[in-house]
């Protein structure tokens, strides 16, 4: 994870790194995923959510889209 000042500051460090560019978070959509991401990991009943629970997180927290989508992983296929 890389932390930028701007989204112009993405946008240099993309072109100047030849890396496309991904869909961007905000510190405040961070600290809410990792709220309700860890809320519950130091109780037993602890689990991995299910890729449709993921969804779900992501999405109360505004992060949509094809990246954002744990049934999209491309990278699956190629196994």
């Amino acid at each position: 994870m890389l932390l930028f000042r701007s989204e112009e500051t993405v946008d240099h460090w993309c072109q100047a790194h030849r890396v496309p560019r991904r869909p961007l978070i905000t510190l405040g959509q961070l600290w809410q995923l990792a709220v309700i991401w860890y809320a519950n990991r130091l109780t037993a009943e602890s689990r991995r959510p299910a890729a449709d629970e993921m969804a779900s997180v992501f999405a109360a927290v505004g992060l949509e889209g094809p990246f954002w989508d744990p049934k999209a992983d491309t990278w699956r296929s190629a196994i």
